[in-house]
């Protein structure tokens, strides 16, 4: 076959192939593609839907082995001297508690307050950042001055006290903590949107948007938050597990959950006089808040991996850096110009 054949033929071959439209690949696609790359985001992120899975399963757990949450068993649930009982004893799985309740059972409860305060006082953070952020850097003047300010104001003041003051003066309970905890989780997500909102107000798009006429909230929510979404869902991914451990630490010190509502820091607070002779009191409930919190914080580096544009350039590169490479045999004849092989090698 001549090469105007072969030519040819290959022609007649992509001229008669079925035609396939080429899909573009948004920013969401890219980003969940890189991220199901990255083992430890996925092994963080089935962490986290097993915990979720346990609390919202907290009562169905509960019938299943017979042990309400608040419920005492000093018969089974504590020893000859009325401590605690180990793990496997008595059809207690993880042992008991300080008054004979089941320790798994107030860990699973626990969760639900945890995850549910972590969340809704994520949720309602991003909200208020976002808006307030988005309103500062857009109009910009005396409007940004006030609000960079007041932001500025919260973030420099010691939270950790006013949180305290606050709780014992209005009382502990949990509407408190949501407050406390959404009051102090806005700031850091509204000075990062207002930086981005900054740079984005001057982009072409928005200059074209804003020459046909549209409005400052069309364009605020319209145009400039889908491109904010990304850094703000990392945030939001990363101020969960701070949440969480705010929430525990409030109720560790007693001006959070009170019992015998069951949480994990008034869990913690009551296995204190108990450590040295009921090691699981204090280990299973200390490690139930390592675990979500260290699979929040892992998530969250994950998915900004995933959304920064040059981390596949990265993995590629990397993995070029692994593959050996190829060395080619020197030959001096073709390495030196007028190099002659020696008389034995011709």
């Amino acid at each position: 076959m001549s090469v105007t054949t072969e030519i040819q033929f290959q022609v007649a071959s992509v001229e008669g192939a079925p035609e396939h439209a080429v899909e573009g690949r948004s920013q969401w696609q890219l980003t969940w593609r890189r991220l199901r790359s990255d083992k430890v985001a996925i092994t963080s992120m089935v962490v986290i839907v097993v915990m979720v899975g346990l609390a919202i399963a907290a009562p169905a757990i509960a019938a299943l082995v017979h042990h309400p949450a608040n419920v005492a068993f000093p018969n089974t649930g504590e020893n000859a001297v009325g401590n605690p009982v180990g793990p496997g004893t008595n059809g207690f799985w993880l042992g008991t508690d300080d008054t004979g309740r089941d320790l798994m059972v107030r860990i699973f409860y626990g969760a639900r307050i945890s995850l549910f305060v972590g969340v809704v006082t994520t949720v309602i953070g991003t909200i208020a950042g976002v808006t307030v952020g988005m309103v500062a850097g857009y109009f910009g003047g005396i409007i940004d001055t006030i609000l960079a300010r007041f932001t500025d104001a919260v973030l420099a003041f010691p939270y950790v006290v006013l949180a305290l003051a606050l709780a014992v003066v209005f009382g502990p309970s949990l509407s408190v903590i949501i407050g406390i905890i959404s009051f102090f989780a806005w700031a850091g997500i509204a000075r990062i949107v207002r930086g981005q909102t900054l740079s984005l107000k001057e982009k072409e798009y928005i200059e074209a948007a804003r020459s046909l006429g549209a409005g400052p909230f069309r364009i605020m929510f319209i145009d400039i938050l889908p491109n904010l979404l990304a850094p703000v869902l990392v945030l939001a991914t990363l101020y969960i597990p701070a949440a969480v451990v705010f929430e525990a630490t409030l109720s560790f010190l007693g001006l959070g959950i009170q019992p015998p509502t069951a949480s994990w820091g008034n869990i913690l607070a009551a296995a204190q006089p108990f450590y040295t002779v009921a090691w699981w009191y204090t280990v299973f409930p200390a490690l139930a808040l390592l675990i979500t919190t260290l699979a929040f914080n892992l998530l969250g580096d994950g998915i900004r991996d995933a959304m920064d544009p040059t981390t596949e350039r990265l993995l590629r590169a990397r993995k070029r850096t692994k593959q050996p490479r190829r060395t080619k045999p020197l030959v001096l004849s073709e390495e030196i110009p007028g190099a002659a092989l020696p008389p034995a090698a011709q």
